[in-house]
């Protein structure tokens, strides 16, 4: 839980930028941040939204690393080049963003990294906000090896056929049926994309398939209640999903 820590205990971190084979073997930019204990530690592959490859996915990797975990974030967007996380993404946006099965396969690039490393306990659970939410949903899907999935307000898992595009060419909740992990969901009742009628049709779905899903739903917010540096943040349900966040990656990963 936040702030249950021990005032007593060694605590250190080391966070840096690594390069790792992704997508069709192409070697990738992601952030690193772990723990200096000996371990074992569990990891998480936190997928980047929209905004980019950005410091706020940096800073929520090692706030999860603070909780004791090594976490991989990498950058989906780096074939289209560098620069600020805005421009990056919006150069991405413009070339029709990042095709799903490059994202994947990076996802599954960063999973395959953190289970041989010697610090590893072999447990990896993956979480994505925003458009990293419809990733986090596609991955505990259609990618082998997780342990649990995360999906934070992912608009676009469920689509219509006007929405499909060559880089996003089938709607997530189509592969529901291969979702064989636990899965969490936070979402704002106030959010647009998923609007709280879409997060309803994505619950029929996974119901009727009887998968093991919980969505905890929160009044009075709306997309990326998280951000605290937008207005879109909301302190009461961002702690709380946080919390309940970390309480789930414990539960499975721990």
């Amino acid at each position: 839980m936040w702030n249950d820590l021990q005032t007593g205990a060694r605590e250190g971190m080391i966070a840096e930028t690594i390069s790792l084979r992704g997508y069709e073997g192409d070697q990738i930019r992601a952030y690193y941040s772990r723990p200096l204990s000996d371990g074992p530690h569990p990891g998480i592959v936190l997928i980047p939204h929209m905004p980019g490859w950005d410091e706020w996915c940096r800073e929520t990797s090692r706030r999860f690393t603070q909780h004791g975990y090594a976490v991989l974030c990498p950058d989906i967007y780096c074939r289209v080049g560098t620069g600020t996380p805005v421009e990056v993404a919006k150069k991405s946006r413009e070339l029709g963003g990042v095709p799903d099965d490059c994202v994947m396969g990076d996802t599954k690039g960063c999973l395959d990294f953190l289970k041989i490393q010697p610090q590893s306990n072999g447990k990896v659970g993956v979480i994505g906000m925003c458009s990293g939410g419809r990733h986090a949903f596609l991955a505990a899907c259609t990618v082998d090896g997780f342990d649990c999935a995360v999906d934070c307000w992912g608009g676009g898992v469920i689509m219509k056929e006007e929405d499909l595009s060559p880089a996003r060419p089938k709607s997530p909740i189509d592969y529901a049926e291969n979702l064989n992990i636990p899965l969490l969901g936070i979402f704002g009742n106030e959010d647009h994309n998923p609007d709280a009628a879409q997060v309803d049709q994505t619950e029929e779905v996974l119901k009727k398939l009887g998968k093991d899903y919980t969505f905890f739903r929160y009044d009075g917010a709306g997309h990326g209640i998280w951000y605290y540096d937008k207005p879109m943040y909301r302190q009461e349900q961002a702690m709380d999903s946080f919390n309940k966040t970390l309480e789930f990656f414990d539960k499975h990963l721990k």
